[in-house]
């Protein structure tokens, strides 16, 4: 080997390069050490706070029957590793973060802990629109980040998106009917009832629901809205972004078109297609709209449906999918900011 060969040709003889050797050993760590010292952000410190979860309680779960949670929900579930949820509220002080539906805010501010650690974010969670959310004025400047439908919130929660699949194939149930319509809490007062109303006047349309004492069970929900052509995918109150389960699960997952009342069209078509629905505004009248619907040939009735080949509706129903959400947005969230007026914001 070369470098023994020098070592047997260095004047100083074999003796003479161990002590160079020895002698260079102890001058790089020596040089190591110091730049360990002078630079420390890159020792075994930070690697250490680098690999502790992250810890998020829930401080009451969102909805009425909360699953068993284990700390490594995210990572059994959804492959998301790092991130511990827990609702033990002994845990107040580890936590990272302490999500807070709105449901667990009422009535009043003696809910929430009475201090907040150093370092540790808020967040503000709802499904519900700003006209069926009550009190917020009360939780000026206590929360860092909103959880909800609103593309613009810190974390995004839709209740359905398209996703990408080109192996889909169009499939359109067989239809028996023309309309039909599922009602829980029919109010006279609400957009909805006033719109279908006046439509009735033109057209039949099959009624379930509570409201209509036709009540439909879980499984049977799908195959029976499945057998009309059309569905009224109307929202109980009109905001942006407000789109719920009507448009996702009994409209699109059903297979019937849906026509919509909620926000404008451009709101809707920045989630499904433009040919995939009918919006209540694309007509001056709701005779105008029921004579559409009535006419319709079987052509372009199945262009509706034309978005089955590129995509399928994923529903998002279960809290434990949206809380780890969180773990993936934290790293890109802004820390230490809080909402000044959360009202005004949910209200714009």
């Amino acid at each position: 080997m070369p470098w023994a060969l020098s070592l047997r040709r260095s004047p100083w003889g074999w003796s003479g390069g161990v002590k160079v050797l020895v002698t260079a050993g102890v001058f790089v760590t020596a040089l190591w050490n110091l730049m360990f010292f002078f630079n420390p952000s890159k020792g075994s410190a930070e690697d250490s706070k680098h690999r502790e979860p992250l810890v998020i309680l829930v401080w009451e779960w969102p909805s009425k029957q909360a699953p068993n949670v284990s700390r490594d929900m995210c990572h059994e579930l959804y492959s998301i590793t790092g991130c511990q949820i827990s609702t033990e509220r002994q845990l107040l002080h580890q936590a990272n973060v302490v999500v807070f539906p709105h449901s667990s805010l009422q009535p009043g501010r003696d809910k929430l802990p009475k201090e907040r650690p150093p370092g540790q974010n808020w967040v503000w969670v709802s499904l519900e629109s700003p006209s069926n959310t009550r009190a917020l004025a009360a939780w000026n400047q206590t929360f860092n980040w909103v959880m909800t439908y609103r593309q613009d919130s810190d974390i995004f929660i839709p209740y359905g998106k398209l996703v990408p699949n080109w192996s889909a194939t169009m499939n359109i149930p067989a239809k028996t009917n023309l309309v039909s319509w599922v009602i829980s809490n029919y109010h006279r007062t609400q957009k909805r009832a006033e719109v279908y109303k006046n439509l009735s006047r033109y057209l039949h349309v099959n009624i379930y629901g509570k409201a209509n004492n036709k009540p439909l069970c879980k499984d049977c929900l799908l195959p029976t809205i499945s057998k009309s052509k059309f569905y009224l995918a109307f929202e109980n109150s009109i905001h942006r972004d407000y789109i719920t389960e009507k448009l996702w699960r009994n409209s699109l997952l059903a297979g019937t078109v849906p026509v919509v009342l909620g926000p404008p069209r451009a709101n809707y078509e920045q989630f499904i297609p433009a040919d995939s629905f009918i919006h209540v505004n694309d007509f001056g009248s709701l005779e105008e709209l029921a004579t559409f619907l009535k006419t319709m040939n079987s052509s372009r009735y199945r262009q509706y449906f034309a978005w089955q080949r590129r995509f399928s509706v994923k529903l998002y129903t279960d809290w434990r999918e949206r809380i780890c959400a969180i773990c993936t947005a934290y790293p890109h969230l802004l820390h230490g900011r809080l909402y000044p007026d959360l009202q005004s914001w949910f209200n714009s």
